[in-house]
């Protein structure tokens, strides 16, 4: 199945839409010049569960039994993008506006990498191989993301390790950036994005 995004709206076909209440405007002026890609499962290394979602929507409970999903009750954090280890992806902010992703973060220079970039959960851990049909759906996002918004046809696709150095370590080395790269080619929208399904 194609993927495409509505620039206008800042919305990406087919991904399922649940709109994250954690986001708030770009600062005026500002284009996209950054795709951050982080990992994450809830509780830590269980998949498939409702608990991401219940994060980026601020439904974990503040009692919940496990004292991991207790421990980020209260975190008001959201991505633009999610992908589950199937490689279905859910929508939680729309490009256009700016996703609480990267928190205390830096890129050449600039600081508050939320500003400037787009955010791209993919369901995983840092020391467990992610799936291909995530490195597919990965790939079909940064491609319809690069045909929208033609700026990023430049910018850089990093770890959000690599702009929180030391604070953070997602997505790990289990993630394959060279087989990132070899899906994407030549990185630009010379080839239709398609998503597994297609």
């Amino acid at each position: 199945m194609f993927s495409t995004i509505d620039p206008t709206k800042g919305i990406f076909f087919p991904a399922r839409q649940c709109w994250s209440p954690n986001r708030d405007a770009r600062p005026p002026g500002i284009s996209l010049d950054l795709i951050v890609v982080h990992g994450i499962s809830l509780p830590p290394g269980a998949f498939g569960t409702e608990w991401v979602e219940a994060l980026f929507m601020n439904r974990i409970p503040a009692d919940h039994p496990d004292p991991e999903l207790r421990s980020v009750s209260g975190l008001r954090v959201s991505a633009h993008l999610f992908i589950d280890r199937c490689g279905r992806i859910v929508q939680y902010v729309p490009f256009g506006e700016r996703a609480w992703h990267a928190g205390t973060s830096f890129w050449k220079g600039r600081k508050r990498c939320n500003d400037f970039s787009v955010g791209i959960e993919l369901e995983g851990t840092d020391d467990q191989a992610y799936e291909c049909d995530q490195y597919r759906s990965l790939a079909a996002s940064i491609l319809a993301l690069r045909c929208a918004y033609p700026s990023l046809i430049a910018g850089a696709v990093v770890g959000h390790s690599e702009i929180a150095p030391g604070r953070k370590t997602d997505p790990g080395p289990a993630f394959d950036w060279a087989r990132l790269h070899r899906i994407l080619g030549d990185g630009t929208c010379s080839i239709e994005p398609s998503i597994p399904g297609s």
